[in-house]
């Protein structure tokens, strides 16, 4: 067992205060880590105050981590010490059913296992996250951190840039295609960075004036007002893909229409049910799909990440104290960051 420093919620109103724990020791597959930088993503917010009504409390949320390995186990292969590597969304999956064993283990049919509020699978302890010092994982569910890539700046990466780029991929988004990308949020402006570097020609939908020249300066060619008829009118069936970031019920209908036949909507970002309803016709008389897609498999994390670095894209951060994490959801919440946080765990260990 390992003493560790952390920052946990102890409760749906507590707010995230310092935490002390012990990590287990490893196992002979295990990689021991040093954190030097996690990111700060909504659901983090959402376990802290149990919006979802599945917490368990203590928690310790983060799950885009960036540290150094500290120790390997006798079974280890791809690791040294000293390596920087990364841990994302999860730290086990079953690895035997049909999607691990096809390097899909965010769908494992037995349920993956969450890097926070999860339930270990040998022991039946709860995961604890990356808002803390160390960290001990299977060797399988770590990545490497390419050495072109800032540590800091890859972080969210292993969230908002895997859910992002995943669906991009597994719908054969290519050179030439028209792509649109709902919302211009964190998952939004990776999104808009991974399209245009498989060479589409990429609009961002916002509702918001004050983001187009923003839209812009993140490479998309242009920019619609979603609260604008005219302007949503003028997009019909003209997309091959709409890549949907929001977070919140919105109306798909108003997209779907924006869709050419054949062509693909994509949500990554709403958990809720589809409000207001959906018309089929939409789907049915163009042949458009409607899909979910979540996170990506370990491999495809890995291609992610040394995609990023030979196209010298990462994440817009804004570095945090961990001592100001509760500031921090407050802004998240009021949609006050560009684009993401990202704590410096050396203010932990100072703290």
């Amino acid at each position: 067992m390992a003493n560790t420093k952390a920052y946990a919620a102890k409760s749906a109103d507590s707010g995230l205060a310092p935490f002390s724990f012990d990590r287990r020791d490893p196992r002979p597959d295990d990689v021991s880590i040093e954190i030097d930088y996690c990111g700060v993503c909504h659901t983090d917010i959402h376990f802290a105050q149990n919006d979802w009504g599945v917490t368990e409390y203590p928690v310790v949320p983060g799950h885009e981590i960036i540290g150094r390995v500290t120790a390997v186990g006798p079974d280890v292969k791809k690791y040294r010490v000293g390596d920087t590597v990364g841990v994302g969304c999860m730290v086990d999956s079953c690895r035997s059913c049909s999607a691990c064993e096809s390097g899909l283990e965010q769908y494992c049919l037995d349920g993956m296992t969450g890097t926070y509020n999860g339930v270990d699978r040998h022991d039946g302890s709860i995961t604890y996250g990356g808002y803390s010092d160390k960290v001990v994982v299977s060797e399988r569910f770590v990545v490497k951190i390419p050495e072109k890539l800032d540590p800091a700046s890859a972080a969210p990466i292993l969230c908002a840039g895997i859910t992002t780029y995943s669906p991009l991929r597994h719908y054969g988004v290519k050179a030439g295609d028209k792509v649109g990308v709902i919302g211009m949020g964190g998952l939004g402006h990776m999104g808009v960075k991974f399209a245009k570097a498989l060479g589409a020609e990429v609009t961002i939908f916002t509702r918001s004036e004050a983001k187009v020249a923003e839209a812009k300066k993140q490479g998309a060619d242009h920019v619609i007002i979603s609260t604008d008829d005219d302007q949503m009118e003028a997009a019909a069936e003209s997309f091959d893909f709409m890549l949907d970031t929001v977070p919140v019920q919105h109306d798909l209908n108003r997209y779907l229409n924006c869709l050419k036949y054949d062509g693909s909507h994509i949500l990554v970002g709403l958990l809720e049910p589809v409000e207001p309803a959906l018309q089929a016709g939409a789907l049915v008389m163009k042949r458009r799909v409607l899909a979910g897609s979540l996170i990506g498999g370990m491999p495809e994390t890995q291609e992610v990440l040394d995609f990023c670095a030979e196209h010298g894209i990462t994440c817009d951060v804004e570095m945090l104290d961990i001592k100001n994490i509760n500031e921090a959801y407050d802004r998240m919440k009021k949609g006050d960051v560009k684009y993401r946080f990202v704590i410096d765990m050396q203010t932990l260990k100072a703290a």
